[in-house]
């Protein structure tokens, strides 16, 4: 009897996560408008490289591994904020052009605000990764995301500098979106980094304020 019950348990049909439809219903909006609504092809196909293996990523690994609701949000913030980004090139986002008038700022920044939310938002992410995929010990899941970060954008800086100087010269200045800083790349890395500590360090004090425990 317990075996027949165990049987009809298993064909029961996964249970569809609500959110992550809504979230991937926006996230696929705001790609298709970006796509449509592009200024330079040729830069929304290299802006968006990155992107197809990230998302290639996410569906082959899913069957076996499912992200939190609220890892879900924030990657999927985090790629609107990109795919936005890749419409009218980093250095033409009318989004920043505003935030310059609106603060006099010296330049569009709208590219300093992506390089930090890659830390500040996907630190999450990847500490749940390390912590319930991986099954590593919790220090070694909350060091891991900031480390992460720090190669990840590091190496990021070298593949622009080879695509832009070596392989599509053509779209060298648009691709990179320095806006005449030489230390461009410097400031897009620390911004990255800061955003994985600022991040990792909220939910730090969550977790302690409100004596939220893992089991892991």
């Amino acid at each position: 009897m317990s075996f027949t019950i165990a049987i009809s348990k298993s064909r029961v049909p996964f249970k569809k996560n609500v959110w992550l439809i809504i979230f991937t219903i926006v996230f696929l909006f705001v790609w298709v408008n970006s796509l449509i609504g592009t200024t330079d092809m040729a830069n929304w196909l290299l802006e968006n490289a990155l992107t197809f293996i990230f998302l290639f990523f996410l569906i082959i690994t899913y069957k076996k591994y499912q992200f939190s609701d609220l890892s879900y949000l924030l990657i999927c913030i985090y790629l609107c904020l990109h795919v936005y980004g890749s419409k009218h090139t980093y250095a033409e986002n009318p989004f920043g052009y505003w935030l310059k008038d609106a603060f006099n700022l010296s330049r569009n920044h709208y590219d300093r605000i992506v390089h930090f939310s890659f830390g500040f938002l996907l630190a999450y992410p990847m500490r749940e990764m390390f912590l319930k995929w991986l099954q590593y010990p919790r220090w070694v899941a909350w060091l891991l995301p900031i480390e992460i970060t720090l190669s990840i954008s590091g190496f990021y800086e070298l593949i622009e500098w080879a695509v832009a100087d070596l392989f599509f010269k053509a779209q060298g200045d648009a691709y990179l979106g320095t806006q005449g800083d030489i230390w461009d790349a410097q400031k897009d890395i620390f911004l990255a980094f800061s955003g994985a500590i600022i991040a990792t360090t909220i939910v730090s004090l969550v977790k302690k304020i409100f004596k939220i425990h893992e089991d892991s």
